[in-house]
């Protein structure tokens, strides 16, 4: 199975002084260009996605009532239908599928990797966080949610030490090959191995500056910073401007938060992917009802 990410893992890990917060930066700059080569490869000049983002709009809401609530665990409830349970096969099919190791630990990890990869889509893929953050839908900004939402759950698991790790491969590889379809079918088949080596370059990259920009040496503006380079820049600028400063904010809010949420949910739904991410529409709501 994969071992890069447990060695990405195993050096994170040992991050822990103001020289390694310079490294976590010096890495995002070295990325920066590749990811121009791989976002301009991989969608198309034509494309209606590109729209220069506009941060001196009105925004829908109001962000600076949002992701204030306390943190509280993401699991969801018994009786939720959301919920995925486990195929409890009996009698002779059990007997086969047994045999087929269909329920050892291995394939049960991959069946609850598929489920919490599904659960970063259905954040990353769904209108609500592009309207709440401002963002256009661009290969970009959904690859760099999709990096921000796979570090929030890679975070989460590393506190379940070895065990979490493994589990971390098995969702790193499926994340890896819908990165490669996404980029397949943004038009780039040619030197496609090439592109996928560029993004991987980056997916480590921002692994370990958002990890950095949350230790406890880190700078009270590092996070902030860390999440516009790697989200909402586009001219690789190091600080947001006042236009976009409350729209980043509140984003590096809602990941901050998710961090702690994910941290109260319990192993077990984390391993069966039974939670969701915070509700964005919810977010809307009830920021509306403070306006």
């Amino acid at each position: 199975m994969l071992q890069r990410w447990s060695k990405a893992i195993t050096h994170v890990s040992k991050i822990g002084s103001q020289s390694h917060l310079k490294f976590g930066k010096n890495i995002c700059a070295l990325t920066r260009l590749s990811y121009a080569k791989v976002a301009a490869a991989a969608s198309p000049p034509t494309s209606t996605d590109f729209k220069e983002k506009d941060f001196t709009n009105e925004p829908k809401v109001n962000l600076d009532k949002m992701f204030w609530s306390k943190p509280c665990s993401l699991a969801l409830a018994e009786n939720s239908p959301l919920r995925v349970q486990e195929p409890n096969f009996e009698g002779i099919k059990r007997f086969f599928l047994k045999m087929l190791l269909f329920y050892s630990k291995q394939s049960k990890s991959i069946r609850g990797a598929n489920v919490v990869y599904q659960r970063i889509l259905s954040q990353v893929d769904k209108p609500p966080i592009y309207e709440v953050f401002n963002l256009e839908r661009t290969f970009k900004t959904t690859f760099s949610l999709l990096v921000l939402h796979m570090w929030l759950c890679l975070c989460r698991l590393k506190q379940e030490g070895k065990e979490g790790v493994e589990f971390g491969q098995y969702l790193y590889e499926i994340y890896n090959h819908d990165v490669e379809l996404r980029v397949s079918k943004a038009g780039v088949n040619l030197l496609l191995t090439r592109w996928m080596k560029d993004l991987e370059k980056i997916f480590y990259g921002n692994i370990v500056a958002y990890d950095t920009a949350l230790l406890p040496e880190a700078k009270l503006n590092d996070f902030t910073d860390v999440i516009w380079r790697n989200i909402f820049s586009d001219d690789g600028s190091s600080t947001p401007d006042a236009a976009a400063l409350r729209t980043v904010q509140a984003m590096a809010r809602y990941a901050r938060r998710e961090v702690s949420c994910l941290s109260m949910t319990d192993k077990e739904a984390i391993y069966s992917g039974n939670f969701t991410f915070t509700s964005l529409k919810r977010e809307i709501t009830s920021a509306k009802g403070h306006q």
